[in-house]
């Protein structure tokens, strides 16, 4: 059994008298959901071998967790279909990887950063991050798992929030179960900092400012969303960076993370983003919403450490600026 794929803690002597369940409840930040999982699974061990969960630990005891999703085995039906797989995804798309980038359906993928748990992707704008229907392939989740299987790694990947369809910039995901419920306790806590460089059309008048106003379905549209009373609460913040006659250019921030929360509020106050054909934002030099997630920083939940990683912006986004701000 490799090692890599277990987290293990030594017990101190102030953790003497806990027992197994309690050591990786509250020192590995193991939830319940997953206790049941690892439990399940044979998951959890105590110096390598399988414990009983109320069994009490001494210091310098080992209590170990998989932190490596185990793989289903293969079944008779699956056993031949690695190949014509291999062959069928060769066919619908071009993989070519390097350290850093993935080349998945013609869309670069730039990995920020990256560890034994979790990873930050700079998505492209146009690709879904997951599979909305079970025929739907080229997401950025496909594109990691095929990026992982060419490494010959095993991960599950697992995004940890949302960015929409033609939103690009800095995505936050999960390399197994373990790491996305790190980490979606970690967004559940405020404990995850996204920042947005958004051009909105008209001259925003103030140089910062908070649009607060509750979010909800519109009933017209599968998909919009609206300000309505009654809807969830969303609050949006920006400081403007540049203006133009027309345009103006904003660092955005939120408190809360709304399905189409940017889009929504500044339609709201009566300046869309440009390019947002959904919301009233005129399409002329870009053919989607100027959007770009252009950092992400949170404190490491194993380590401590301050993770903080800026998105470049896209092409797109780059030519629209030169064109309006230059």
């Amino acid at each position: 059994m490799s090692r890599k794929d277990w987290i293990e803690y030594t017990v101190t002597d102030e953790d003497a008298g806990m027992n197994v369940e309690q050591i990786v409840r509250q020192k590995l930040n193991v939830s319940g959901r997953m206790m049941q999982r690892l439990t399940r699974s044979k998951g959890i061990q105590l110096n390598r071998k399988q414990p009983f969960l109320q069994r009490l630990v001494k210091a310098g005891d080992q209590v170990a967790i998989r932190v490596v999703d185990r793989q289903p085995e293969k079944t008779q039906e699956t056993q031949g279909q690695p190949e014509a797989s291999r062959q069928t995804r060769t066919a619908r798309s071009t993989l070519r990887e390097n350290k850093d980038t993935l080349f998945a359906t013609a869309l670069p993928i730039e990995l920020l950063y990256e560890d034994d748990h979790l990873l930050i992707a700079n998505k492209p704008a146009g690709m879904t991050v997951h599979p909305v229907k079970q025929e739907q392939e080229g997401t950025l989740v496909d594109a990691l798992a095929e990026l992982f299987a060419a490494r010959g790694e095993s991960a599950n990947v697992h995004s940890v929030h949302r960015l929409d369809k033609d939103t690009s910039g800095a995505i936050l995901l999960a390399k197994s179960s373990y790491g996305h419920q790190l980490a979606d306790r970690l967004l559940r806590e405020g404990g995850i900092h996204r920042e947005y460089v958004a051009i909105v059309s008209g001259v925003l008048s103030d140089e910062r400012g908070t649009i607060e106003a509750p979010i909800g379905r519109d009933p017209k549209h599968p998909t919009k969303r609206r300000v309505a009373a009654g809807g969830d609460e969303a609050i949006t913040h920006y400081e403007v960076i540049r203006r133009s006659s027309y345009m103006t250019m904003a660092r955005v921030w939120l408190e809360t993370g709304r399905t189409h929360q940017i889009r929504v509020h500044f339609e709201h106050i009566g300046h869309p983003l440009a390019g947002d054909a959904m919301y009233g934002g005129a399409r002329g030099l870009l053919r989607r919403q100027a959007l770009h997630a252009s950092s992400l920083s949170f404190l490491h939940p194993l380590t401590g450490e301050t993770v903080h990683c800026v998105a470049p912006l896209p092409v797109d986004m780059k030519r629209l600026i030169q064109a309006e701000f230059e």
